[in-house]
């Protein structure tokens, strides 16, 4: 399967915290019980971001964005890690903050980085490719542990298999909320992400070993991180691989 990995210098950026709340509500990562993920054991588990650069008007010239890069445990200074500052934010033009669509953006770094063993690019998916039912995923990010409980200090890490858009937009599950540019995950009301993990990424392993993003954290239910039939509802990177390919030229 062709294979695009994102740059030094631009990349989906790493997952600024945040919360913003609508129902149905922006989420971070639950998991029961929570699950760390080890230090390092995956480097490819890239940073993304979504509506964590939610309204572009929001976005100040007096503060300073910075992008973390190798973090792991973030009450601690971590061997591998590193800051970077940011060059331009790109927020996707038709970004709806009512009705959560287009919910992209990029980040282009300040400076190139260098590649070691715990800072990896990430793979993008095919353009347009659509994963099957069930097909298993990982969903990680330091968001809440549980509805309404403490942010992670660890990144935390919980298995989000896909559920297909024909069940996804079912009246009981998300409905209209749900379009094809969109990607759903979980939903069995034991493991989800939670508030706090808008923006992390959805990384599926293809078949010939290599891990995509093919999901960045969008919105999920105002009536809990784990709700049953409300899975997390991703951003598809696959719809959008021509604007990143566009934005990644600027």
């Amino acid at each position: 399967m062709k294979r695009q990995p994102l740059n030094s210098s631009l990349r989906a950026a790493a997952q600024l915290l945040g919360d913003t709340h609508w129902p149905p509500s922006h989420r971070g990562l639950t998991t029961q019980p929570p699950e760390p993920q080890v230090p390092s054991s995956d480097p490819w588990r890239a940073g993304t971001t979504g509506h964590l650069t939610w309204f572009p008007s929001l976005l100040s010239n007096t503060l300073t964005y910075r992008v973390a890069l190798g973090k792991h445990d973030l009450t601690v200074d971590e061997e591998g890690s590193l800051f970077v500052g940011v060059d331009t934010i790109y927020v996707h033009e038709k970004w709806n903050s009512f009705l959560v669509r287009n919910d992209i953006a990029l980040i282009k770094l300040a400076e190139p980085v260098e590649l070691s063993d715990t800072i990896q690019v990430a793979c993008l998916p095919e353009k347009d490719s659509v994963l099957p039912q069930d097909y298993p995923c990982l969903v990680t990010g330091w968001g809440r542990l549980w509805t309404n409980g403490p942010i992670a200090d660890e990144l935390q890490q919980g298995l989000q298999p896909v559920v297909g858009y024909a069940t996804c937009s079912r009246w009981d599950w998300w409905s209209f909320m749900v379009r094809k540019t969109m990607v759903c995950a979980g939903g069995d009301g034991i493991i989800s992400s939670c508030n706090g993990d808008s923006g992390g990424p959805l990384n599926c392993q293809a078949e010939n070993g290599a891990w995509e993003v093919h999901g960045i954290v969008s919105f999920g239910s105002g009536q809990g991180c784990n709700t049953l039939k409300k899975p997390t509802v991703y951003t598809r990177v696959s719809a959008y691989i021509d604007w990143i390919n566009q934005k990644m030229q600027l």
